[in-house]
């Protein structure tokens, strides 16, 4: 799995934006910013042997990948609740669960969910939120 970020040039700076991770960064150089964003991926997660690749896309787009696809949706899933202020379990209230003990599972990174799941689970963070497949 690979998450899509955005390069823009910004005066002297390259500033990086991953908004599915809500990951906003910036760097003196292409390639300096590239290595900001996949410092700020591993700092957050550090977990032992987590690795991220950040590979150049089209036009000012790039693309992450990890080691380990488990711990990078169990990111893109408390980033997005946090900055809408939910707690865990306002979002297993939004999945008609009532036990935040299972939704918190999937942001812990013990349990991988389906692509059909991972959608589910962000849309009760947010119904606005809907993931978009690319081939590349």
């Amino acid at each position: 799995m690979k998450i899509e970020g955005k390069l823009v040039r910004s005066g002297k700076w390259w500033a990086v934006e991953i908004p599915l991770l809500k990951i906003y960064t910036q760097g003196k150089s292409r390639k300096d910013a590239y290595f900001m964003a996949k410092d700020a991926i591993e700092s957050i997660i550090d977990e032992k042997g987590f690795t991220v690749s950040v590979t150049e896309g089209a036009a000012d787009t790039f693309m992450v990948g990890s080691s380990n696809d488990t711990l990078l949706m169990a990111l893109a899933l408390k980033q997005q609740r946090s900055s809408l202020h939910l707690s865990v379990r306002d979002v297993a209230k939004n999945l008609g669960s009532n036990s935040p003990a299972a939704y918190s599972r999937y942001e812990q990174g013990k349990v991988k969910p389906s692509l059909d799941k991972f959608s589910k689970l962000l849309k009760a963070i947010d119904p606005r939120l809907e993931p978009i497949l690319s081939i590349i």
